[in-house]
Formats: C-alpha cells, structure tokens, sequence
C-alpha cells in the first residue's frame, strides 16, 4: 500500500474534517478532532527524532484515545456526573468514525485458530502464548481489545479440561 511519501492519507481525513467540523460550528466534533490530532502531534515529536506517523501508528493513537473516552464515560457515570459521561461517549463515536471496524469474537477466535494451527503450537500450552500474541496482536491492531485477545489466546491455549 503505498503511503505518499510519508505523509499519512488518514491524517489528512482527519485534518480536512476538522476544518469542515469547524466550517459548520459541529464543536464536538472539532473539539474531537483538535484533540486527536494533537496526540498524534505529539507522538511525532516524542523521543530523539520527530517523524511522520503512518495510518498504522494513527490507528494506534486513535484507539488509545477511544479507549480513554471510554474509561472517563465510565468514571464519569459511576460518579453521577452524566453529562461529562455521555459527553465522552460522544467523543468516543466521532474518534471510532476513524477506526477500521471492530472484529467481532467470532474473527478473533477464528483468526486465533489459525495462527495457532500455522505455528503448530497447540500442544504447547501457554509456552506458546507470546509467540502466539506476537503474531496476533498486528493482525488486530485497532479492531479488537488486547485484552480480550490474549483471554482467546488463553482459552485455546489451555488443555480442554
């Protein structure tokens, strides 16, 4: 797939649909995308040498971002305060638009399946669990929680019992 010499074709959807988010006053979602483009902005110019994010490494700070609304909707509303709750929700579905669609655990489980099968590591038991992520977690990367991969990894893992 080629990536225009560097630059980052997501990065330019999310910035031109800032400039229209605040062409027609949408201000959650400009505040949204502010807010996004600036964690990107700053994960370029972190460490020794500023560089261009690809798609990939886009992908990576938007669903850090999702997974952050997501938790303060949740903070929020276990504090009764509701409308910063449904207001992080919000924020969260604008930075999802962004997101390739999530894998259902249908996919996960399936492509879990396979990589294990193509490592030939079933008889392994949880030794091959690292291998396994290893593999797993790129093909997932921004589609599917870490989390709920590796309990997969673990439960095909494990001897049926």
């Amino acid at each position: 797939m080629p990536d225009n010499d560097g630059m980052s074709d997501l990065k330019d959807r999310l910035r031109a649909d800032l400039t229209t988010a605040m062409k027609s006053r949408d201000e959650l979602r400009a505040s949204t995308l502010r807010m996004v483009l600036t964690a990107v902005t700053n994960l370029e110019v972190a460490g020794k040498q500023a560089r261009e994010l690809s798609d990939d490494d886009i992908i990576g700070v938007l669903s850090t971002e999702a997974k952050k609304r997501r938790a303060a909707s949740t903070a929020f509303a276990d504090g009764g305060r509701q409308e910063s709750a449904e207001r992080e929700l919000a924020e969260a579905a604008v930075i999802a638009d962004y997101l390739p669609a999530p894998l259902t655990e249908e996919e996960v489980s399936a492509l879990v399946a396979e990589t294990i099968a193509s490592l030939g590591v079933a008889d392994e038991g949880m030794k091959a669990m690292g291998r396994v992520m290893g593999v797993v977690t790129p093909q997932v990367k921004g589609r599917a929680d870490g989390g709920a991969v590796a309990a997969e990894v673990r439960r095909q893992l494990s001897p049926a019992g």
